[in-house]
């Protein structure tokens, strides 16, 4: 149960994440999330859109960097320590949490797209501890 995600790498300077959105909005490509981390030189874009597969091949059509990968969506419970609940498991089954952002959809919890070192386990982990974990379709 993955999402496709896109991490898009942007040379840190003025305009450049303007003339990506540009061109995303240009092909009706919808961003539902986006994270922006930065270096010095570069930044990582992550966005979850709604065609990774239309959006990565425009990307590179525009000499854009981007690769696709998958990442793990969750419905994190509405109360204190719901995150932690989460956290503990993933951490306390000896798996590292790469990453964490905000993800906004319509299901009233407050969700996370998160990435792991072991993916595949993260969401056995989570499904049988009743964790309820989004598709692509969820978005």
């Amino acid at each position: 149960m993955f999402i496709k995600q896109l991490s898009v790498f942007l040379e840190n300077k003025s305009g450049q994440l303007e003339e990506l959105l540009k061109i995303l909005a240009a092909e009706k490509i919808n961003i539902f999330s986006a994270s922006l981390a930065d270096t010095n030189d570069f930044g990582v874009l992550r966005i979850l859109v709604n065609d990774t597969d239309r959006a990565y091949k425009v990307l590179k059509e525009k000499g854009i960097t981007s690769k696709a990968n998958d990442v793990i969506g969750v419905s994190v419970p509405n109360q204190i320590g719901g995150l932690h609940k989460v956290a503990a498991l993933i951490l306390g089954a000896g798996i590292n949490i790469s990453y964490i952002y905000g993800l906004s959809v319509a299901n009233g919890g407050a969700n996370i797209v998160m990435k792991t070192d072991d993916q595949e386990k993260t969401v056995k982990l989570l499904a049988d501890n009743g964790i309820v974990l989004l598709r692509q379709e969820d978005l």
